[in-house]
């Protein structure tokens, strides 16, 4: 399994475009990243950046500690059940300022993608 590191700053808003190719099934992603003030979160959506097709939309990106948390496993169902990978945030240094990511320390965690959802 391939997994993509998405190189993710501080910034509030964050838009990348990767080609994916989860299960076999290849499209060019847009993957935007928010900071939600109200909610104290980030955000995270997936759509496809030439239909504009979106397959996942604002969910919050937490980090897996003891065990694996896969964000995308909820939508297993997408492309007739082979789902559009998986999405892991771990903590990028030994002692994160927050459990999970927040407004100005994004950076201690990494986003990993991978092309199949385990």
């Amino acid at each position: 399994m391939d997994y993509i590191i998405l190189p993710v700053t501080d910034q509030a808003r964050q838009v990348l475009y990767l080609p994916v190719s989860p299960e076999g099934h290849a499209f060019q992603a847009r993957v935007e990243l928010r900071w939600m003030e109200a909610a104290g979160k980030w955000i995270l959506s997936i759509g496809d950046a030439v239909t504009g097709e979106p397959y996942v939309n604002q969910i919050p990106v937490i980090c897996s500690y003891e065990e694996i948390n896969d964000l995308l496993f909820p939508f297993r169902w997408l492309f007739q059940g082979a789902g559009i990978g998986s999405l892991f945030c771990l903590k990028a240094v030994d002692q994160p300022s927050s459990a999970d990511p927040g407004r100005g320390n994004l950076k201690e965690f990494q986003i990993l993608w991978g092309d199949r959802y385990v």
